[in-house]
């Protein structure tokens, strides 16, 4: 670093370094207040805390994974059925309590009728819980 004289008379040209002095001081103070503060996160204080009854957590509703592949083929928890035993099934569903959840899978080539059918299907049985599962997947812009 150099520093110029009183009697220059040319003109002052800008520091080309940065003066980090000021920045360890405070990092440094900083590191003295945390090294002394730590050992007050450390203790705890013992204390005899009341006990209390509450109600039990309401439990989750089952999940019910309904899939439908390309060709309208129907699947109850990864297990085939026909379009014809389904209303039985949802009408089972329905009567438990809570009401279990009806995620319904289909495979983008399906025909829009069978699903239709489905959902129609569980809405005359009972079931008012029903959802898509899609695949996340970001839309590349062309």
């Amino acid at each position: 670093m150099s520093f110029g004289g009183f009697n220059d008379n040319r003109p002052q040209a800008p520091m080309a370094e940065i003066n980090v002095t000021p920045m360890v001081d405070v990092m440094l103070v900083l590191l003295v207040i945390f090294i002394l503060s730590a050992p007050l996160f450390t203790h705890a204080i013992k204390l005899d805390l009341p006990s209390a009854q509450s109600a039990a957590a309401p439990e989750k509703p089952e999940t019910i994974s309904l899939s439908i592949n390309a060709a309208g083929k129907i699947f109850w928890n990864d297990q085939a059925i026909t379009q014809a035993g389904l209303p039985a099934k949802f009408a089972a569903a329905a009567q438990k309590q809570p009401q279990p959840e009806l995620q319904l899978r289909a495979d983008k080539e399906t025909r829009y009728e069978v699903i239709a059918q489905v959902m129609a299907a569980a809405q005359n049985n009972g079931l008012s819980k029903l959802g898509f599962v899609t695949d996340a997947k970001t839309i590349e812009s062309k």
